[in-house]
């Protein structure tokens, strides 16, 4: 939304604030049709807020750098209580404020990269993959240690398609920010067991946990947890369907194996 798109937005949802008045002597020269218009900056600060929140968050940057009120009212911790990310990307622009306001935090990439480099097992990349990998993949870890220490009223968080985030990057956000009610992973190949042992020891807020397509989940995991927290309610769409990661070294007995077979027979 461009800035003259914004201005002409909270123009129409400012129509209701002109009011009629009676224009005496030289302050007619000042009215046009009886009315007399109220400017932005003359907002009180409540309004403003609500104005702003109407706003994504590239048009709430634009417009506060018109004036220092704006300004303020942008870098005012209350404007953030929801943010929502499309990718990895958006984490490294200057477009938003973490604040102890935030309740709910999603980051969701639905990108084909994902599928095709990200979620491919660290040992199976190509050097081209790798590289790719390395210009973002620790970006959303970075920034959830961020949200550790600045959010700790943080309600619900969504992570879709971060396949370079850890057991230990979720159990971080569970061990800071303890009113955390709802947490939804999907497609993050990274987390494991050790994820829902975490919800298990730190999990004492949460009301729901969601772990979809995460293929290093197990249903002896799932079901620990099931155990351990009776009270949370706990799905996993195709995760303990799905086939896990290997590592290459668990994979070498029945290699040899399968080479001894071969020689003998």
């Amino acid at each position: 939304m461009y800035l003259g798109h914004t201005i002409q937005a909270l123009g129409s949802l400012l129509a209701s604030s002109t009011r009629p008045v009676d224009c005496p002597g030289d302050e007619a020269s000042q009215c046009s049709s009886g009315l007399l218009t109220m400017h932005l900056t003359e907002l009180n600060r409540e309004c403003l807020l609500h104005l702003f929140s109407f706003l994504d968050k590239d048009s709430r940057m634009t417009l506060s750098f018109t004036c220092r009120q704006l300004r303020e009212v942008f870098l005012d911790p209350c404007l953030w209580n929801l943010l929502h990310f499309s990718s990895p990307c958006q984490l490294r622009k200057d477009n938003f404020v973490l604040g102890p306001s935030l309740r709910c935090l999603s980051i969701c990439w639905y990108s084909s990269r994902v599928l095709q480099v990200c979620n491919i097992e660290d040992w199976l990349k190509s050097s081209f993959q790798k590289d790719i990998c390395s210009k973002h993949e620790k970006l959303v870890s970075t920034f959830l240690s961020q949200v550790c220490y600045m959010c700790p009223n943080l309600h619900s968080l969504t992570l879709s398609g971060c396949a370079h985030i850890t057991d230990q990057d979720v159990i971080s956000v569970l061990q800071c920010c303890k009113r955390l009610r709802r947490l939804h992973l999907e497609n993050c190949v990274r987390i494991t067991d050790c994820c829902l042992q975490g919800v298990e020891a730190h999990g004492d807020s949460l009301e729901e946990v969601k772990v979809d397509f995460c293929r290093n989940i197990t249903q002896a995991g799932l079901q620990s947890c099931k155990l351990m927290r009776p009270a949370i309610r706990l799905s996993a769409e195709r995760s303990a369907d799905m086939i896990p990661d290997s590592e290459p070294e668990e994979k070498a007995p029945l290699r040899k194996s399968l080479q001894k077979f071969l020689h003998f027979s």
